[in-house]
């Protein structure tokens, strides 16, 4: 039987460094992010639509949309923010799919999809089963400051503007708590896929 289970977290949880060691794992992972610069890139129907609706200003000089300017534009104006993300989303959900139905198509028996604002966005008919990697906030602001360089009040406004990680942890199906070592981590991923049989 396939199956498609989603990964998810808070930022800063270290849900890439999970999604990794299922990569090592030899499963294919999608990742959200991914998908959204791919639907951006020149010639691809949504990159058409964001300079439509938002001005040439925005493209770098080799015709790439600067994403930094885009981000500054759509940050403090929800309007704006909506629009992009009804132009962006769809795509990003397509393009995903089309990678799904190929790793099953090479007859692959699980596949994960890698999406931070799985709950935000109501993607969960996306996925059969949702993993959500853990830690407390306290962790996430350490993180996020020592990885982004930003100060208290700046991880703590990043943090905020998602869903709260302990609302997640309740949504999900299983749950890998990341506030330990690497391979602590890393036992607990492989446990959980042996239980869900995919190991």
């Amino acid at each position: 039987m396939q199956k498609t289970l989603g990964v998810t977290g808070g930022i800063a949880t270290g849900k890439s460094t999970v999604s990794k060691m299922i990569r090592d794992y030899g499963f294919t992972v999608i990742d959200a992010d991914v998908a959204a610069r791919k639907v951006v890139e020149p010639g691809e129907k949504a990159y058409s639509l964001v300079v439509e609706h938002f001005g040439e200003d925005i493209l770098l000089e080799n015709g790439e949309i600067d994403r930094k300017k885009l981000g500054q534009i759509v940050f403090h104006n929800e309007d704006k923010r909506n629009l992009l993300n009804s132009i962006v989303h769809p795509e990003v959900r397509k393009w995903m799919l089309v990678r799904k139905e190929e790793a099953f198509g090479r007859g692959e028996r699980a596949v994960f999809l890698d999406i931070p604002l799985l709950f935000e966005s109501n993607l969960m008919w996306m996925v059969d089963q949702v993993i959500v990697v853990y830690t407390d906030e306290a962790t996430q602001i350490k993180r996020l400051m020592v990885r982004n360089g930003l100060s208290e009040e700046e991880a703590l406004a990043r943090i905020k503007a998602q869903m709260p990680i302990e609302e997640k942890r309740k949504l999900g199906d299983a749950v890998i708590d990341n506030r330990g070592s690497l391979s602590d981590t890393k036992k607990q991923l492989e446990s959980l896929l042996k239980r869900w049989n995919l190991l």
